[in-house]
């Protein structure tokens, strides 16, 4: 073949190919934190979401959906109510304190998922590749082609 033989490093292997290393799950996660990070980080890390600089906030992703499932299964054993016992006003139905913790994980996990595209909305944006410039398609038109 005539010409200049190929540079490999000028090869741009496609996207599929391209091995990312997955991020080791932050040491203060609980156990089913971890089971959380084990199953998405190679998904995100795949679709190059999840790089080590964000290790600690994903890792409070996964410690928030590990304190909602935790507090879903308690309110599933114990009910959303519980009884205050003789007291000074009687016997009372208040709210168990898991509701208060299953509400702010949720508040926390959607928070969190928005930023590495957990959402079908979220996923949408990130998957763009930015906003673009506003003027741009005026700026085509008053341009005119070359």
């Amino acid at each position: 073949m005539k010409g200049r033989k190929p540079n490999l490093q000028n090869v741009v292997p496609m996207k599929e190919d391209i091995q990312r290393e997955i991020p080791t799950a932050p040491g203060f996660l609980c156990n089913l934190a971890r089971d959380v990070w084990n199953e998405l980080a190679p998904e995100l890390a795949k679709k190059g979401r999840l790089e080590l600089l964000y290790k600690y906030q994903f890792g409070t992703y996964c410690a928030s959906v590990a304190n909602f499932i935790s507090a879903t299964n308690e309110l599933a054993l114990e009910g959303l109510y519980y009884s205050t016992g003789k007291g000074r006003n009687g016997n009372q139905k208040r709210r168990h304190p898991a509701v208060a913790v299953q509400e702010t994980a949720m508040g926390n996990m959607r928070r969190d998922s928005a930023l590495f595209g957990l959402s079908p909305v979220d996923a949408a944006r990130l998957d763009t590749g930015g906003q673009g410039d506003l003027f741009d398609d005026v700026m085509k038109q008053l341009n005119g082609t070359d």
